[in-house]
């Protein structure tokens, strides 16, 4: 891993730590209520990217790419877990793969050649959009079955583009589109952890090739992909989860939920303002 040169081991360090202490809080809160990280890491990361004095019209585009993939490793033990307890319909992942690799894949190219702040606009207003779904609550009424071959590969790309642009695993989009669809809620929370691993891998490798041959970029980074955020944030991460999972049926959820969604607000809002302040 390459290091500016003559930095001080100190302010290395402090980095670090600022990573580890990210990926316990997202790790914690992904567990506990059953979100991706993303929403977290995304203006946290850019916010510590600015601060380490890294070019500008990078940073989101490194959070971005960045929590992608640490959403890589945290979709696997979540996967697991609901594997084991038979939530995952697989003949729904089967069918909706290929749609949420391809929307994935061209949405993390789309993002690449996006302006970091319009970038930033559009994860600041996606993040009020799931803040608000949280706070109200909103579940939408079952009222049909799964679409055929064609509807699931549209839906699919859908969800993957979004996904893509705003580094999360897909679970704001894919849980109320299946119980929108008539599948059970538990079956709809599973079958989304298991998409949303098809949805990091793809967007990890769109912001990996995107981010290749780009001027400027900080040592340490893979294509869009801060290397020692990822490994700062990733084991803490996957430590915290299974820990807010265990806390779920002994905390106030719902009043929590809400908690959560003003502080994703929050966060999208230090974001743009260190961004355009």
């Amino acid at each position: 891993m390459e290091i500016h040169r003559g930095a001080p081991a100190q302010v290395i360090s402090a980095w670090l730590l600022g990573y580890i202490g990210l990926g316990l809080f997202a790790g914690f809160f992904a567990g506990l209520l059953g979100v991706g990280g993303g929403g977290i890491m995304v203006p946290v990361l850019t916010m510590l990217f600015a601060a380490q004095g890294m070019p500008q019209e990078h940073v989101v585009h490194l959070a971005l790419g960045t929590s992608m993939a640490t959403i890589v490793f945290a979709s696997v033990s979540s996967l697991r877990a609901h594997h084991r307890h038979g939530a995952v319909l697989w003949p729904v992942v089967k069918s909706i793969a290929p749609g949420i690799v391809l929307g994935t894949l061209v949405g993390a190219q789309f993002a690449a050649r996006l302006p970091t702040k319009p970038l930033a606009i559009f994860f600041a207003a996606f993040m009020a959009y799931v803040s608000v779904q949280m706070i109200a609550n909103i579940k939408p009424r079952p009222s049909r079955e799964l679409p055929g071959t064609g509807g699931m590969f549209a839906a699919g790309a859908g969800i993957g583009g979004v996904s893509a642009l705003v580094a999360i695993g897909g679970g704001s989009l894919t849980v109320p589109f299946l119980a929108w669809c008539n599948v059970k809620v538990h079956q709809a929370i599973g079958t989304s952890s298991a998409i949303g691993f098809p949805i990091a891998l793809a967007g990890t490798v769109g912001y990996l090739l995107s981010g290749q041959g780009n001027s400027g970029m900080p040592p340490g980074s893979l294509g869009f992909i801060h290397l020692p955020a990822l490994l700062g944030t990733v084991l803490p991460s996957m430590l915290m989860a299974p820990v807010g999972a265990r806390l779920a049926h002994r905390l106030p959820v719902a009043t929590l939920k809400k908690i959560f969604a003003g502080v994703l607000v929050f966060l999208s809002a230090k974001m743009l303002h260190s961004l355009f302040g």
